[in-house]
């Protein structure tokens, strides 16, 4: 049975990975993302397995106006939600003590305030119909810190945290809500990016979708609460 999902983040990286495979099984996907342009690009990549099954929404999800726009869209163009991931995010770090207010806001805006007001659209669409499934995109750094991370790190725990109490909120009305954090993926901005950490063992985008799909295919009343997964080589236990 096809599904409606919607994506954030999804002109690029992990949520385009995610939204392609979706639509090649059949399923709606409602992408958004910040730009026009890069939604257009990403409409376009999927025109081949989308049909009428694709929609793109321009939204900021830190804008709780662009988020209550996206949703009742969502919902009036694909009828009922089942699926939600909260996959857009930014990064953005440096030492503590020069690490700007802007800066930190900005991060929290896109990872965690945009994942809280997503989840809480979604919540009021999939409590009457007695079902859906939530997943959050989170990070290895919510376990393990990297130096000059402040911003990023706070934020990626504060989704680990959210994932929890919403799930705890959800079960009772056969919502299931989710986590699957990502070690080192290779996605469009780490190609040309000069970082130091850019240059570490990496995976794949198709990688971290399978483990997505694993989590998003568990059947009705079953939660997959959390899961990470990395590339063999990264350095994980042991680092921060």
């Amino acid at each position: 049975m096809s599904r409606t999902a919607v994506i954030t983040g999804g002109a690029s990286g992990i949520g385009l990975g995610l939204a392609e495979t979706l639509l090649a099984r059949g399923d709606r996907v409602v992408i958004c993302g910040r730009s026009e342009e890069k939604l257009r690009a990403a409409a376009e990549r999927l025109q081949g397995v989308a049909g009428q099954r694709l929609m793109t929404v321009v939204a900021d999800v830190a804008v709780e106006a662009d988020v209550e726009t996206l949703f009742s869209t969502a919902s009036e163009v694909f009828g009922n939600l089942d699926i939600l991931v909260n996959n857009a995010g930014a990064f953005d770090g440096g030492p503590l003590e020069h690490l700007t207010l802007e800066a930190w806001q900005r991060v929290m805006g896109a990872c965690l305030t945009g994942s809280f007001l997503c989840t809480r659209a979604a919540f009021r669409l999939m409590k009457p119909a007695g079902r859906g499934r939530v997943l959050n995109i989170g990070s290895i750094s919510a376990q393990r810190p990297r130096l000059n991370s402040a911003a990023y790190t706070a934020a990626k725990f504060g989704v680990d945290g959210l994932t929890q109490a919403a799930a705890l909120e959800g079960r009772q009305w056969g919502i299931s809500v989710g986590c699957l954090h990502p070690g080192n993926v290779l996605v469009e901005r780490r190609l040309e990016s000069g970082l130091a950490a850019d240059e570490e063992p990496m995976m794949s985008v198709d990688s971290i979708v399978k483990a997505a799909l694993a989590m998003l295919d568990m059947p009705d009343g079953v939660n997959f609460l959390s899961a990470i997964v990395l590339p063999t080589q990264q350095l994980y236990v042991g680092r921060g």
